[in-house]
């Protein structure tokens, strides 16, 4: 793209003014933002339709078809979304912890936005809203790259939110940029110096492309491989519901279950009412032998399955011998992502929630409440399975960093080197 550079150059000039700016200041945008998504419903719909019929045209996958819808009800969700936004303390400048070195000699450390933030999202219009009023409340920059299944649609998203907020302030100027084309996306990996993170949602290939292609910090996930494990321990009719809501509630989303792993004391009970229970959503089944001699119609399960991630009405099953043939099951063919057990024994929530080495793990719960909205963090950028500054979903928290600010009066550190002075490291906060 021509002059990306200076795009970049000015985003990250716009990082630090709207890192300094105050919470009422970034409310009011985010109102603005939300005033204005329900004053264009019937132009953002229209756009949407648009692309649809164009995805429907080229072939585009149902469960990406379903992504890319762009309804009232998906406004609405917005909507509020921001709404709660506004409610949410500002985690900007918030002191995190005040030590006193010395007398007049105290060390504060106080949370910042990371600075200019890259992300590059699947087929879901709505996420790229999410993104940017989250990016927006913790002061951060953010270049967007939706699916070019959503142009229109994205576009129009784009033009709204910078309406908006441009009609704030004009120092949020620079601070929202959309990309296009996988052309751009290769051209910004190169720009470490302007970028402090790239948050890519999308294939396993796609996420490893971005990581060995930059030098730029990676925040994510790849894959959504969840289990839902039935313990021999467990409710049936609480298993069942849950199995269930956790496969189809909505099928093309990370956090829908892949695999159903069944405990063998269990299995001849629970499998054939929730295949009777599955079957009318539609649900194919794939099973491992053992499954199979109890669910002898269905398809077979390969070892490809249990490292599928399907986005699809086919959920794969295994009937495993005790509570650590599941854990080693999960943490091997996993993806960190999301995980449940179904049990009503403490011992077994506590070695299962101790061991499954995943960034949510649910009890007696649907993986499918993995998501930054339900959790309360106001929708998220992502999820990440990282083990480093954020994981889970990623919120208003996840979206901010810390810095050091050491107040003295003319303190030098030979003094404390000689031994004239010595340290007194007391907490104050």
């Amino acid at each position: 793209m021509e002059n990306l550079e200076k795009i970049l150059i000015d985003m990250k000039k716009a990082s630090c003014k709207l890192a300094a700016f105050d919470v009422n200041t970034k409310n009011n945008a985010l109102k603005k933002i939300a005033e204005n998504l329900n004053n264009s419903r019937e132009s953002i719909i229209k756009e949407n339709l648009s692309d649809i019929e164009q995805a429907e045209k080229d072939g585009l996958a149902s469960p990406l078809l379903k992504r890319l819808k762009l309804d009232n009800n998906k406004i609405d969700i917005l909507i509020k979304g921001i709404n709660d936004l506004i409610s949410f303390e500002d985690p900007v400048n918030k002191i995190l912890g005040k030590t006193e070195l010395d007398d007049d000699l105290i060390l504060t450390k106080v949370s910042v936005p990371i600075g200019v933030i890259g992300v590059i999202f699947e087929s879901r219009p709505d996420a790229l809203v999410q993104i940017s009023t989250l990016c927006l409340k913790s002061g951060n920059c953010v270049i967007l790259k939706g699916g070019k299944e959503a142009l229109r649609t994205n576009r129009i998203l784009t033009k709204i939110i910078i309406d908006s907020i441009l009609s704030i302030s004009k120092d949020f100027d620079n601070t929202i940029f959309l990309l296009e084309t996988r052309e751009d996306v290769n051209e910004i990996l190169k720009y470490d110096k302007y970028i402090n993170l790239i948050i890519p949602r999308g294939s396993n290939e796609f996420v490893q492309y971005i990581k060995k292609h930059s030098l730029i910090p990676v925040l994510g996930h790849a894959d959504g491989i969840c289990h839902v494990y039935v313990d021999k321990f467990a409710d049936i009719d609480k298993a069942i519901k849950v199995t269930v809501d956790a496969k189809t509630q909505y099928v093309a989303v990370c956090n829908a279950t892949e695999t159903l792993l069944v405990h063998k004391d269990i299995a001849e009970k629970f499998l054939p009412l929730v295949k009777e229970a599955l079957d009318k959503k539609n649900v194919r089944l794939k099973g491992c032998p053992k499954t199979k001699k109890i669910l002898k119609d269905i398809e077979n399960a390969t070892e490809e399955d249990w490292k599928t991630e399907y986005l699809d009405y086919i959920l794969s099953i295994k009937i495993i011998d005790d509570i650590d043939e599941a854990i080693d099951h999960i943490n091997f063919y996993g993806s960190s992502h999301t995980d449940s057990i179904i049990t009503e024994n403490q011992d077994s929530i506590k070695k299962f929630t101790s061991l499954v080495d995943s960034s949510s793990v649910m009890v007696n719960a649907s993986t499918r409440f993995a998501d930054g909205f339900v959790y309360g963090m106001g929708a998220e950028v992502g999820i990440s399975t990282n083990k480093i500054h954020a994981r889970g979903p990623v919120g208003l928290d996840g979206l901010v960093i810390y810095k050091f600010i050491l107040q003295g009066n003319g303190h030098i550190l030979d003094d404390y080197a000689k031994g004239i002075k010595k340290f007194k490291h007391r907490k104050i906060l």
